[in-house]
């Protein structure tokens, strides 16, 4: 159930941000603001990946994932855990409340599953 709100707030959200509007968006970026945003992404998360902090306790550990994930019913219920633990205006890399060795091992269960 709360999965569903998560998800609809999430569409809400971005049916807003792309629906039509008076004025095209590109009227909000200029070419600067724009390369400042590309600098700020570092090289090993690249087109279609996310970064995402697994942290539990004093373990910590960074992953770069690709958006297909984002399927994934176990990361899901892991967005869950972080909306209720660190709210929704998380900056930078995604944080999960999660072992690293735990997440990892859920990653590497969704990989499998398609081999």
């Amino acid at each position: 159930m709360f999965i569903r709100s998560f998800v609809d707030k999430i569409q809400k959200r971005l049916v807003s941000h792309f629906a039509p509007r008076s004025r095209p968006i590109f009227n909000y970026f200029n070419e600067d603001s724009v390369k400042a945003a590309a600098v700020n992404i570092p090289d090993d998360v690249t087109e279609g990946h996310f970064a995402v902090l697994a942290i539990k306790g004093e373990e910590t550990k960074r992953f770069v994932v690709e958006l297909d994930y984002l399927n994934n019913p176990a990361f899901l219920g892991l967005l869950e855990l972080a909306e209720q633990e660190y709210g929704f205006r998380q900056k930078g890399a995604l944080a999960v409340p999660c072992r690293p060795h735990e997440f990892q091992k859920i990653l590497d269960e969704w990989r499998n599953s398609f081999n």
